[in-house]
C-alpha cells in the first residue's frame, strides 16, 4: 500500500504542538534568532513525519503576537523583584503510595517543622517525595518499613526563586526558568512552584552554573 502523506493542516498542527511543548525552540523563532532550516531538521527528526518544507512553512506562521511580548514583559518585571535562596546537602526520599506511609511520617514531619528544618512533601501519582536535609534522612526512613522507601537521593542542592505575590497572576515564569536551566544542560531533579516560590532541586555539581544563569535572568 502506498503511504499517504500528511495533509498540510496536519503538518501545521504537529509543528505547532511541537513548538508549544518546546519553549526554547519556540522562543528562538519568536525572537527571530533561530535558523529555520536547522530547526526544521530537528523537528523532522523528532516527529518523523512532515517534510522540512512543510515544517519551515509552519514555523513561519507560528504566533509571535503582541500578547506574547506583553507576557514576557510581565515575567521580566516579576523576576526583577525576585531573589534567589540556596540550600546545600539536600536529599530527596521517594516513598511508595499509601495512607500508612503518611501516617508514619506524621511525628517526624511535625518535629522537623518545629525545628524549622527543611521538610517538603510532594504527592505524586505513585507515592510521595520527601525533601529534607541530608542529616534528617535517617529520621524519616526509620519511621517506615523497608519496602515503603523506594529510593534516597543525596548530594542535591535546592534553589528557590522567591517572587512577589503577583507571580500567581503572571503566566510563563516557570517555563522561562526551566528553559534557561535546560539550555545550559542542567538536569532538574525536581521542580515545584507554589505561592511565591519556584523551587528547583539540582545535582550539586550544577549549583554554580545554575546560580549564574538564574542570576542573569533576574536582571
Amino acid at each position: 500500500m502506498t503511504p499517504v502523506a500528511n495533509p498540510p493542516g496536519s503538518a501545521a498542527r504537529q509543528v505547532r504542538e511541537y513548538l508549544d511543548g518546546h519553549p526554547v525552540v519556540a522562543d528562538a523563532i519568536r525572537l527571530g534568532i533561530g535558523n529555520y532550516s536547522a530547526i526544521a531538521r530537528r523537528i523532522a527528526a523528532d516527529l518523523g513525519g512532515p517534510s522540512p518544507t512543510a515544517i519551515i512553512a509552519a514555523c513561519r506562521r507560528y504566533p509571535r503576537g503582541r500578547g506574547e511580548s506583553f507576557r514576557e514583559a510581565g515575567v521580566r518585571r516579576v523576576l526583577r523583584k525576585s531573589r534567589i535562596e540556596t540550600r546545600t546537602k539536600v536529599a530527596a526520599i521517594t516513598l511508595s503510595q499509601g495512607v500508612d506511609v503518611l501516617q508514619r511520617l506524621g511525628d517526624v514531619v511535625e518535629e522537623l517543622l518545629d525545628e524549622n528544618s527543611l521538610c517538603r512533601l510532594i504527592q505524586v501519582s505513585r507515592g510521595t517525595v520527601v525533601i529534607v536535609d541530608e542529616d534528617s534522612v535517617l529520621r524519616v526512613t526509620k519511621q517506615l518499613r523497608g519496602p515503603q522507601v523506594v529510593g534516597v537521593r543525596k548530594g542535591l542542592v535546592e534553589l528557590a526563586v522567591t517572587s512577589p505575590e503577583s507571580i500567581e497572576e503572571t503566566p510563563g515564569l516557570l517555563t522561562l526558568l526551566t528553559g534557561v536551566l535546560s539550555a545550559q544542560s542542567i538536569n532538574i531533579v525536581e521542580a515545584l512552584s507554589c505561592y511565591t516560590d519556584t523551587i528547583f532541586l539540582l545535582e550539586e555539581r550544577d549549583l554554580t552554573s545554575a546560580m549564574a544563569v538564574l542570576t542573569r535572568s533576574l536582571r
